[in-house]
């Protein structure tokens, strides 16, 4: 199996180099390119086959959110993964609508990064629990929402598919959905699927923002 092709976006030379070093080691794994700015990725984007951008977020030129529109505008198959720090949660909400495929912190563990690459080379998303708590302490009481079933997409789910949507929105596992609402895992990723399907969303990012935004989860 050839390894998974990892585009590196970052305007400091040395997180580059440390990226570098953690992914090269890996066999799976293998570095293609980097850049140092937004426009320069999107630029080499288009000429190297990759399969998941690591994205830096405040850089000079092109910021990570604006490459990262770029990037899923252009229909390049090159999933999205947003690196970011604990103060940028703003962009990071940003940068999930422009459609990256997740978010991890910088300071994850290597593990944690590694496991996150191959999960979103996968077409699956990810969304750093840790994270995803201070986005929503941050973020969510900022967002627009609207009055629970204004959106008619809502009326298409059932109360089962609702309750998995909630666990989704505040970060849960498709394990930690089973257990807590004591149904097989292989139901949840049905329950899973379904909700991509009804809600028109691209990936489990996706129902995270709509269940925010149309209220039917609520931060606190």
């Amino acid at each position: 199996m050839s390894p998974i092709r990892v585009f590196l976006v970052d305007d400091q030379a040395l997180v580059r180099s440390g990226f570098r070093m953690l992914i090269e080691a890996e066999e799976d794994l293998e570095v293609v390119g980097e850049a140092a700015d937004g426009a320069s990725a999107v630029a080499q984007l288009a000429h190297i086959p990759t399969d998941v951008v690591l994205m830096d977020i405040r850089m000079p030129v092109m910021d990570g959110v604006e490459a990262t529109r770029r990037i899923v505008a252009s229909g390049l198959p090159a999933r999205v993964l947003v690196l970011t720090t604990f103060d940028l949660d703003e962009y990071v909400f940003s940068a999930l609508k422009a459609g990256a495929s997740g978010f991890m912190l910088k300071d994850a563990r290597p593990a944690d990064l590694l496991n996150a690459i191959r999960t979103v080379a996968s077409g699956e998303s990810v969304i750093a629990p840790s994270a995803t708590r201070r986005l929503l302490e941050h973020v969510v009481p900022t967002l627009p929402t609207n009055p629970e079933g204004l959106d008619h997409r809502l009326e298409l789910l059932t109360d089962r598919e609702r309750e998995v949507l909630v666990e989704i929105a505040v970060g849960a596992t498709n394990a930690e959905i089973s257990a807590k609402l004591f149904m097989a895992e292989g139901t949840v990723k049905t329950h899973v699927g379904h909700l991509l399907s009804k809600l028109d969303c691209r990936d489990r990012v996706g129902l995270v923002l709509f269940a925010y935004e149309v209220g039917l989860a609520k931060h606190g």
